[in-house]
């Protein structure tokens, strides 16, 4: 034992306090510090959450009154143009398209505006002459006005020939026949189906259509060609399905159409021109002899048809041709269509339209029926004076 070791520091303490001293005053601080840091990162947090929180409610504020009050603009508005309402659409696929074309400022306004008028719901489909900027009550005042309608609403009935579609649409938008049948004359543009093989006849397909004022004769006749790829998407499919071509269903369906005085007969009618294209020996040998092809082939529209007239030479005289013509002879509407692909089951062979005007067709499957027939029909035309 060293002798220093009995000498200690002055007051009492040891050497090694003065250490301990030390570490306990760094200690001291750095708790200090910790809880400053501490203190400030919550002062820091709620701070944050505040501004979030004041952010928050401004754009919630916002918003809300903007749902609640949706951006409208003020008056009947200005200038002009022309928007359409398309078959089937709804007050809010209305309020896009008027928003889109800047007649309303927010497609929400209208139909806030449409909630509160329940004629809002039978606004008809067509084209309407509208102003830009208007407020969403003025908008649909004039949807509702059918003064406001600027395009041309036309009805194309089953069965009419290309020739009598084409007077109809001159009729309607004033546009030169000739250009119609220019286009006629040179599809490409209305992209027709390959198995039309460019023959516009039997593709127009008939139904109603609104008219663009502006539109031209190729955008309405290709408006057509596409309503009837449309309507018959899947008509290869269930041609082939058939053991036929989707051209020859068509040529099939013009022929169902054309002979068919209601749709309820046109399956029956159906299977008896399947059964004379089959039938290879008997009568007929596989001609379908109908008065419809050969007025095609004269173009006219008339119920009495001559023996003279059985005479015509034209590929679409199904007296001299056998099986179908080389085309439609009209424009076939679904129903028709769907007969050539489901014909009914019968062993017919003839069929009279004994009463045009009542539409009574009678079918048999013997000669002697059919000649019976025939005098019923000539006995209506003497009746009727035609």
């Amino acid at each position: 034992m060293n002798d220093l070791d009995l000498f200690g520091e002055p007051n009492g303490r040891l050497p090694g306090d003065r250490q301990g001293r030390r570490a306990q005053k760094a200690q001291r601080k750095r708790q200090k510090r910790k809880r400053a840091g501490g203190r400030a990162a919550v002062l820091f947090a709620m701070a944050f959450l505040v501004a979030i929180l004041g952010v928050g409610g401004v754009f919630g504020y916002a918003w809300l009154k903007d749902y609640l009050h949706p951006p409208d603009y003020v008056g009947a508005g200005t200038g002009d143009v022309t928007v359409q309402v398309k078959d089937g659409d709804l007050v809010s696929m209305i309020g896009i398209t008027l928003q889109k074309d800047q007649v309303v400022k927010s497609q929400r306004a209208f139909v806030k505006v449409a909630k509160t008028d329940p004629r809002a719901a039978s606004i008809q489909p067509g084209y309407y002459k509208m102003r830009l900027h208007m407020s969403s009550a003025a908008a649909l005042a004039l949807l509702l006005d059918p003064t406001s309608r600027s395009g041309n609403q036309i009805i194309i009935p089953e069965g009419l020939r290309t020739g009598e579609i084409v007077d109809l649409l001159v009729k309607k938008t004033g546009i030169a026949k000739a250009d119609f049948e220019k286009v006629i004359s040179n599809p490409a543009p209305l992209g027709l189906p390959a198995y039309a093989k460019g023959k516009v006849e039997g593709y127009l397909y008939p139904t109603r259509y609104d008219l663009s004022p502006n539109a031209s004769a190729t955008a309405i006749l290709k408006m057509m060609v596409d309503r009837f790829k449309t309507e018959n998407a899947d008509l290869e499919i269930n041609a082939k399905a058939a053991h036929m071509s989707a051209g020859d269903i068509v040529i099939m369906a013009s022929l169902i159409q054309a002979e068919a005085g209601q749709a309820a007969d046109e399956p029956k009618i159906a299977r008896v021109l399947y059964n004379r294209i089959q039938q290879q020996n008997g009568a007929g040998h596989g001609h379908l002899q109908l008065d419809t092809t050969v007025l095609y082939a004269l173009n006219r529209r008339t119920l009495r048809v001559t023996y003279k007239d059985l005479g015509v030479n034209s590929p679409y005289n199904t007296y001299r041709v056998k099986g179908l013509p080389v085309g439609a002879i009209d424009s076939p509407g679904t129903t028709a269509i769907n007969a050539a692909l489901h014909p009914a089951s019968g062993n017919w062979y003839w069929f009279v339209a004994t009463d045009p005007t009542a539409k009574i067709t009678k079918f048999t499957a013997k000669y002697s029926e059919f000649l019976q027939f025939q005098k019923e029909f000539d006995a209506y035309l003497k009746r009727t004076g035609q």
